[in-house]
């Protein structure tokens, strides 16, 4: 099978079918989106595609950039297009292959293809009986469709596997940003087409920009002897390889060993006539060192100050994502909080002063700068144990270079009044549930959870306007003391029905007199501090309203429409 010519992923039409396609199907206007079987198949999938246009069609400049977006190909320009690279995306064969090793690894055992997928449990766990929540054995025949999107997963994705046993070019488990139009009946060209960039924008410092060829070797490295690892010094660094390898990074050294014998693929559901049940697998492939920095990931510095340690690849954490991750993914802030976006989101941001300045047919562009979105997704990693997949959509909001700085200011204040009022809330729960609060255990984290999952509507209602302020032509912007004081309102809402919801855990009536006193108590704090009254609670509220431009107004008859537990 041929990853560029043969119909082996599945994509959803306007009409709702699913068919299976070649990948230039990516053009053709009627087709809206992929249809994968698993989530990170889904997110690898797309990153396949935008890996394939930047390989094939990188634009010289911006403004390349947006002629092709503006007249994209059709499928068989693209054909056209990707006919150059069709040697180096065959799965079988003698040659060559995907992704996989050029040596057979006849010298080591089979194994089960189940090991391509990162949530499939390891040798230990198997050894240990500790497979409690994903079983083995749930997968043991894939058609070579799926097999090949397990393969990609696996490689750009891969997390640490022991001594050996590489891990990803961006480090396991990363977390990937895509930008999408707001408008989700775009076709999938045009939610595609933005994640590309040109040749100045695509490759670090160090590295020397060609035209890409399927048999370079420093492209692709499956096309040539593997780069074994065995010993120290021969790390793979940035200026060693082609621009465009970060996308084709490999890791691991896989060989798929296709059966003969008809199967139903555990994962999609389909009949395949030569699936893969078994695989090879051998360590020491391709160590990764050195400032890597993959364009589809956001990095932060975690010591600003030492500019000479290398960033770190954000990554999936416990209690999801929401926006008080958003900063971090979307405004850079090297010197101070060290986020560095993925350089996807930060060229995209700059495109439109670009082409502002270089084209006055600027409209296309301008319509997705300001209607778009933000895909974050990936693996939430213990290590090398997945604890949970998250995906989220969130806003993106661009504004001109010069109002950066403010709009990460005025989104900072935002996020850092929630953060503190979900810190108040959760403390005050613990006052309610327990005699002696500080000697309280176990995880509370859903409490935070829950409350940024129930103001995020609201965060992004504000940042919206905050983009709106900021693109007006005023020399110094300032944000009105409604938007102040609705985020607040609304942090305050949620904050007290989060707590009466959490409070009281059984009927009142079979309640203690104690247990109520304590409720009754921490509730009273709790609207103290969010009344910003008193002289020992309440100055984080106080301070924001007084920044904020806002009175702090509260009466009996509005604390009561809030709730209570009295």
């Amino acid at each position: 099978m041929n990853l560029l010519t043969d119909p082996w992923l599945p994509f959803r039409h306007q009409d709702g079918r699913i068919a299976y396609r070649q990948p230039s199907a990516l053009a053709d206007p009627d087709v809206l989106d992929l249809a994968l079987p698993r989530a990170d198949f889904q997110g690898a999938a797309w990153q396949f595609l935008i890996a394939l246009l930047q390989t094939a069609l990188t634009p010289k400049d911006t403004d390349a950039w947006l002629d092709r977006y503006q007249t994209p190909p059709c499928v068989a320009e693209l054909d056209e297009l990707l006919a150059p690279f069709v040697s180096a995306f065959e799965l079988e064969g003698d040659g060559p292959r995907f992704m996989q090793d050029l040596d057979p690894l006849d010298d080591v055992k089979d194994a089960p293809v189940a090991g391509l997928l990162i949530d499939s449990p390891g040798a230990n766990g198997i050894k240990n009986n500790t497979d409690f929540f994903v079983k083995r054995g749930r997968v043991e025949t894939v058609c070579p469709e799926c097999a090949a999107l397990a393969l990609y997963t696996m490689q750009i994705n891969a997390p640490a596997g022991g001594a050996g046993i590489r891990v990803g070019l961006r480090g396991g488990g990363p977390l990937t940003t895509l930008i999408l139009p707001e408008d989700e009946s775009k076709p999938l060209w045009a939610r595609l087409w933005p994640n590309v960039m040109p040749v100045e924008a695509v490759g670090q410092p160090g590295q020397t920009w060609r035209a890409p060829k399927a048999d370079d070797s420093d492209l692709f490295f499956w096309m040539s002897d593997t780069r074994v690892s065995d010993k120290k010094g021969i790390e793979v660094l940035p200026e060693q390889v082609h621009p465009l390898h970060a996308f084709w990074s490999m890791p691991r050294r896989y060989r798929l060993l296709f059966d003969e014998t008809l199967g139903t693929c555990d994962l999609c559901g389909r009949e395949a006539a030569n699936p893969v049940r078994r695989l090879r697998a051998k360590k020491q492939g391709a160590n990764y060192d050195g400032p890597w920095r993959h364009p589809l990931t956001p990095y932060r510095r975690l010591n600003p100050k030492k500019l000479d340690e290398l960033p770190l690849s954000s990554k999936g954490q416990p209690g999801g994502l929401g926006y008080r991750h958003w900063p971090g993914m979307v405004l850079e802030d090297e010197a101070g909080s060290g986020a560095l976006p993925a350089r996807v989101v930060t060229h995209h941001l700059k495109k439109y002063e670009m082409l502002e300045a270089a084209r006055e047919d600027g409209e296309a562009f301008d319509a997705l700068f300001k209607r778009a979105r933000l895909w974050v997704f990936g693996f939430d990693m213990d290590n090398m144990k997945p604890r949970g997949w998250y995906s989220v959509a969130m806003p993106l909001v661009g504004v001109p270079e010069a109002h950066q700085a403010t709009l990460r200011g005025w989104a900072k204040s935002f996020v850092d009044l929630a953060a503190d009022i979900s810190w108040t809330l959760r403390n005050q729960l613990k006052r309610a549930w327990f005699k002696r609060p500080e000697d309280a255990k176990g995880d509370m984290s859903q409490i935070d959870a829950q409350f940024f999952e129930a103001t995020q509507l609201a965060f992004f209602t504000a940042l919206r306007e905050m983009g709106e302020t900021l693109g007006k032509e005023a020399k110094k912007p300032t944000l009105s003391p409604e938007i102040h004081r609705q985020w607040y309102l609304a942090l305050k809402r949620e904050a007290l029905t989060l707590f009466d919801a959490q409070a009281i855990s059984g009927p009142l009536e079979g309640m203690k007199m104690q247990q109520l006193d304590r409720i009754t108590s921490a509730r009273r704090y709790l609207l103290a501090y969010l009344n910003g009254s008193g002289k020992k609670v309440g100055k984080t509220v106080q301070a924001f309203a007084q920044a904020g431009g806002f009175e702090l107004k509260t009466s009996v008859a509005e604390d009561n429409s809030e709730g209570s537990t009295a």
